[in-house]
């Protein structure tokens, strides 16, 4: 009866010390739990953080498109009227050098039939 008891005591003893050692690794594994758990939200706070400085940026960076979108379209109204103008001032160059050609090929036929009526005088 004594072994049995023994027996019956170390088995107990072991059991015990194995429950310890089984209640010591699940609090070390509820901490590492805890641990990642913390880590976890943190790096969800910060990709929340910066996906929302990227949509941010983003917006920014479209504001931006649409303004020069805008100017590059001003420009070229503006490229455009200036065109129309040059091209505008140009033919009316062209129409007055004509008429300045026109004008000195008259004054040539002038000066030349004025100066036959001075040579037809002079005789």
């Amino acid at each position: 009866v004594e072994k049995l008891q023994l027996k019956n005591e170390r088995r107990l003893k072991e059991m015990t010390f194995q429950a310890d050692e089984d209640r010591k690794n699940q609090e070390r594994l509820q901490e590492l739990v805890e641990k990642l758990q913390l880590k976890n939200e943190r790096r969800l706070k910060e990709m929340t953080f910066q996906a929302d400085e990227d949509r941010k940026n983003q917006e920014r960076l479209q504001e931006l498109v649409e303004k020069l979108q805008l100017k590059i379209k001003a420009y070229k109204r503006q490229v455009e009227e200036a065109e129309e103008q040059a091209s505008g001032n140009f033919a009316k160059y062209r129409k007055v050098q004509h008429e300045v050609e026109d004008h000195t090929e008259r004054a040539e036929i002038a000066e030349s039939s004025l100066n036959k009526i001075r040579s037809k005088s002079r005789v």
